[in-house]
């Protein structure tokens, strides 16, 4: 592969990351995590963590810079609608060890939601491929299920999830943008496997799904197992960077992107805490700056300052 991408002229490239925070997170790991969310922090690596890391030992040495823009999306602040980022300052991380530093700050501050959407880190992705003037870019997205889809949808129709992933796929070839989904759980994954199917004409095959749960489950050893993960993320990479030359989109802006713009990370919260009885002097207030900022962090009321009226009672 590694060859492969070398004949193809693509010496480098730059890579983005989005990492799935949604609800089912917390039951797909039923078989291949022990019951356990995928999301668990301790001392064994999680799902993700290893997939991360994983990543980061095959797809690094092929970006340019080792800057990689990292966003979340599916939690209580996101939804199906929008993404953050791991940075108040929506900097990028420096290497995968920063990138495994911030997720496991992140995980233990966030409420897993929902619904599933690929659309907003597409989105966003797209978005900085035309702010670079038009760099070759692999998106990398780590999730553990399939674009959301309601038990009310027939067979042959769209969930709106998978109608705005499939247009912000369908968009995203104008770019020089290569599209790689990670899987991790259990699945099941069948819908995502066929889901290249449902997507209509693109410029170029931008798309692409591997299963992580399935390669780490072989009986073979660690270096043959991210050899296999290797080979099956970068496999269509050399005749994408093809078709983006043969397009001639490399090195073009638009002028056409959504202008998106990152949520800051969710930040620590806790369930606001009654008054003592005691009556305090008028002058004085009852509760510290500390407890103030603590209580006005819900991710609803960040928003909606309104709700604070008759105090915060989302969390």
């Amino acid at each position: 592969v590694t060859q492969a991408l070398r004949e193809a002229g693509l010496e480098s490239s730059n890579l983005i990351l989005g990492i799935d925070f949604t609800k089912s997170n917390e039951w797909t790991g039923k078989v291949s995590f022990n019951n356990r969310s995928l999301h668990a922090i301790g001392d064994t690596p999680n799902p993700y963590e290893k997939a991360i890391s994983i990543i980061g030992k095959t797809l690094a040495p092929f970006d340019e810079d080792n800057l990689i823009p990292c966003f979340g999306f599916g939690d209580a602040t996101t939804h199906d609608t929008e993404v953050f980022s791991f940075h108040n300052d929506h900097s990028s991380c420096h290497g995968f060890e920063e990138v495994l530093a911030c997720y496991r700050k992140i995980v233990p501050n966030l409420r897993l939601a929902g619904p599933t959407s690929y659309a907003p880190v597409i989105d966003v992705a797209v978005d900085i491929v035309e702010n670079s003037g038009g760099q070759f870019h692999v998106l990398v997205i780590i999730a553990d299920g399939q674009v959301t889809r309601s038990v009310n949808t027939s067979d042959r129709e769209l969930s709106p999830q998978e109608e705005s992933t499939i247009n912000s796929i369908v968009n995203a070839s104008l770019y020089p943008l290569s599209i790689v989904l990670v899987g991790v759980g259990d699945g099941p994954w069948d819908d995502m496997k066929k889901f290249d199917d449902k997507i209509p004409a693109r410029e170029f095959d931008n798309f692409q799904f591997v299963n992580f749960t399935g390669i780490m489950s072989k009986n073979i050893s660690l270096k043959e197992k991210e050899t296999a993960f290797a080979l099956a993320a970068l496999m269509e990479i050399p005749l994408q960077y093809k078709a983006v030359i043969e397009l001639g989109i490399l090195g073009q802006r638009t002028g056409k992107a959504k202008k998106v713009v990152a949520r800051p990370p969710p930040v620590s919260y806790r369930r606001p805490t009654p008054a003592p009885p005691e009556r305090m002097p008028s002058n004085v207030s009852s509760s510290s700056p500390a407890d103030d900022q603590t209580q006005a962090t819900c991710p609803i009321c960040l928003t909606n300052t309104k709700d604070l009226a008759f105090n915060c009672g989302h969390t």
